[in-house]
């Protein structure tokens, strides 16, 4: 998300009008249309990778992988027709189990993630730590699993909705080792996730090996 395309406030229904024409995708916030930014090849690279990974364990299974094609809806059902109120946004990866959930008839917009993951860029960082996962909290139920994958290291943060609804944190940072998703029965082993990705040189480890 970059942004926003105007100062102009836009209902949800004139965004999702505009949105079906559109050649290029944007998210929307409370009456603000966002246009999203392209994608480093690294990024590209690893939703590559964790869809492959997914797609393999999910096979037979009653939980399927969407790409960053379809859009999720976090915010109250409209009441009205000319509310802006909501978020809805294109996840980079997500899974949903079970019995599909749409926004309306054209079946765009999905209500029952079970799992989102965001691959962070410089661009939309910010955001995918503060008000998308804000959102995402309070408006997607079924969400379990929430996971935040830098691009610039082996890194993987991953947040973990228990029974009691509180969300634990755990930080997987080695290449060694994966990031499991109990609520799918699922694994991201790291060195997958970042096969073919190379990593930026830290100054300070440059510094060390000349000394």
């Amino acid at each position: 998300m970059s942004l926003a395309q105007s100062q102009v406030s836009y209902t949800v229904d004139e965004y999702l009008a505009q949105e079906r024409v559109s050649e290029e995708r944007h998210e929307y916030l409370d009456g603000q249309i966002y246009a999203m930014a392209g994608e480093s090849p690294e990024h590209g690279a690893i939703c590559i990778n964790i869809s492959g990974q997914l797609y393999n364990q999910l096979r037979g299974r009653p939980c399927q992988t969407f790409s960053k094609d379809m859009k999720v809806r976090s915010g109250p059902i409209p009441k009205m027709r000319h509310t802006t109120k909501g978020l809805f946004s294109y996840p980079d990866l997500l899974v949903v189990c079970g019995e599909l959930k749409f926004h309306d008839r054209r079946r765009e917009v999905l209500l029952n993630p079970a799992v989102i993951i965001e691959v962070l860029s410089p661009t939309t960082e910010a955001l995918d730590r503060g008000e998308k996962w804000a959102r995402y909290q309070t408006w997607l139920p079924e969400l379990t699993d929430y996971l935040l994958v830098s691009q610039s290291k082996p890194q993987i943060e991953h947040y973990h909705r228990q029974a009691s609804g509180e969300w634990l944190y755990a930080l997987i940072n080695e290449l060694e080792k994966s990031a499991h998703l109990n609520s799918i029965k699922c694994t991201l082993q790291l060195a997958d996730v970042y096969d073919r990705i190379t990593f930026p040189i830290d100054e300070d480890d440059e510094e060390e090996e000349e000394a």
